[in-house]
């Protein structure tokens, strides 16, 4: 599962990093305001947890942004502010939870697992992609509605290419998304998987784009 998290403080950022990644979370950061409100394909993480006393553009306003662009991914407010008032500011701004510093690292896991539970028990949209449609909650992919026989990574392939179909996915990206470790990361391995997957997908799937990654094709 992959997360985002906001914090400015680079001594706190990696204390949470180094025990999110313990607990199987791969861990993107952003430091300030600005490149969290506009981090791209935030829908592709299980969750965000967003400090609010940021550089530049404050937290709340972030979540506010998120939220108006239409992003459902849970968000857990990790703040040292802990007056009711700001309480209320974060959820009425569309937090899903709210911790105080500090905090447990074993509470804000716990926290993170049941906000991503209950994201999925509410369904999430199918993703579509010519006669290819996956279902994130059932993780059951089909085409011309026969299920198809994929493994473990093939699967998570196949969603990281349907969420950004017609966009060019670099080895790099595609490696990080599936890998949470970089010492698993193997360029070999990911052509292994992507070969295997464009069989089972049929020809003109999955297209390589020369010296730039792969594209699925809309």
């Amino acid at each position: 599962m992959r997360l985002l998290l906001v914090e400015d403080d680079d001594e706190i950022a990696s204390r949470l990093t180094r025990r999110l990644t313990t607990a199987g979370f791969a861990v993107d950061r952003a430091a300030e305001g600005d490149s969290a409100m506009g981090w791209p394909d935030l829908d592709t993480h299980s969750a965000v947890i967003l400090d609010l006393g940021l550089p530049g553009i404050n937290g709340l306003d972030v979540l506010r942004h998120w939220r108006a662009r239409g992003v459902r991914v849970p968000v857990i407010i990790l703040t040292a502010r802990g007056n009711w008032q700001d309480k209320v500011a974060g959820l009425n701004a569309g937090a899903d939870d709210f911790v105080v510093k500090p905090v447990h690292s074993e509470e804000l896991i716990a926290r993170l697992h049941a906000q991503i539970r209950r994201h999925q028990d509410h369904g999430a949209p199918l993703l579509v992609a010519g006669d290819l449609v996956l279902d994130p909650v059932a993780r059951v992919a089909t085409r011309h509605r026969a299920p198809l026989d994929l493994s473990r990574q093939e699967y998570r392939l196949l969603e990281v290419f349907m969420r950004r179909p017609g966009h060019i996915l670099s080895q790099a990206d595609l490696l990080e998304r599936l890998y949470p470790l970089a010492a698993e990361r193997d360029w070999n391995t990911l052509e292994v998987q992507v070969s295997r997957l464009r069989r089972k997908l049929g020809a003109g799937a999955i297209t390589t784009i020369r010296g730039l990654g792969y594209r699925m094709e809309p």
